[in-house]
């Protein structure tokens, strides 16, 4: 916004303040209006989020006391007048402030107003800074953006929701975690970060995030994996067994006869669900190995072995390390 637009606006009248409103008082005023008006609390409103942009402009001036110094002073010796950039007949700045320096030349009133401007905006023969916004004459600047760490179960990184963020000295933000966040993701937040200092739009929140572990499942891209203990006898002669699903009820699944450890069981579409697509649940059979026998148990177990074939696994794995 150019300096010439805070003769057209009060910011007073648009906080509902007065003149000598105090610091204290003028943030209570403003976090009142923004939490009425905010985008997030008015979705879809055109007019709220007009009057939101209208509040932080006007806060964003009269918050900073050099700024407010500079528009009391504009507006008390504009009288209400405005800067224009020139019309048919090559009205501009000069003819505007003619009657204030009481000059009816163009040459001694530009010079008069460049005197009297010079110290009210920091410099020496007219608005000097060309930095961009209040003091310049570039465009309004963006607000600075901000940075905030969540850490969220593991659960609801994967299914996603909103959550509350209270960031310090501010009121409270509800941010909506997408589906299938990942540990260490970035997600910016327009306009959540710090309000323009010259009526700009505001920064971003820029939210890191941390995804605690699971104590079953594991993530493996779009999908999920589990690991699934069965008995030497079910991987041996075949069998269905419960698998559990993240947030579900089990599912069934059939294991050959002869499954070994390592093997890999899919359950199609219960994995992670995300802008990416759909992943699975794998299920890694694990043979569990009993640690402790009964008497009947182990004399059945030695039966066993004795009749199996006299061989040794082992062998083809050796073979090929030596041959390597």
């Amino acid at each position: 916004m150019a300096s010439q637009d805070w003769f057209d606006k009060d910011f007073y009248a648009v906080l509902g303040v007065a003149k000598n409103v105090s610091e204290a008082d003028l943030k209570k005023t403003y976090r009142k209006l923004a939490r009425q008006y905010h985008p997030d609390s008015n979705a879809g409103d055109p007019k709220a989020e007009a009057r939101f942009k209208e509040i932080s402009e006007a806060h964003s001036v009269l918050s900073d006391p050099e700024l407010r110094k500079e528009y009391d002073q504009i507006r008390a010796m504009g009288s209400g007048a405005r800067f224009q950039a020139g019309g048919p007949q090559g009205a501009g700045f000069e003819d505007v402030f003619g009657g204030l320096f009481n000059q009816g030349g163009r040459q001694q009133s530009s010079a008069s107003f460049e005197d009297l401007l010079g110290g009210m905006f920091g410099g020496s023969g007219g608005f000097g800074s060309t930095s961009g916004g209040f003091r310049g004459n570039g465009g309004p600047t963006k607000g600075r953006d901000v940075s905030a760490n969540t850490t969220l179960d593991f659960v609801t990184a994967i299914r996603g929701e909103t959550i509350k963020l209270q960031p310090q000295g501010g009121s409270a933000i509800n941010v909506k975690i997408p589906e299938g966040v990942i540990d260490g993701q970035k997600i910016r937040l327009k306009g959540k970060g710090e309000p323009s200092p010259d009526g700009g739009v505001a920064g971003d929140l820029v939210l890191t995030v941390s995804v605690r572990k699971h104590p079953v499942f594991e993530r493996d891209g779009q999908n999920l994996r589990v690991v699934v203990p069965v008995t030497f006898a079910e991987a041996t002669l075949g069998a269905t067994i419960e698998v559990p699903t993240l947030g579900g009820e089990p599912v069934k699944l059939r294991v050959a006869a002869g499954t070994p450890s390592g093997r890999i069981l899919r359950v199609k579409g219960r994995g992670v669900t995300s802008s990416k697509g759909e992943g699975d649940l794998l299920a890694e059979v694990q043979v569990a190995v009993p640690s402790h026998l009964t008497a009947d148990a182990l004399k059945h177990l030695e039966a066993f072995a004795k009749a199996m074939p006299n061989e040794n696994p082992r062998d083809e794995l050796i073979e090929r390390a030596k041959a390597s």
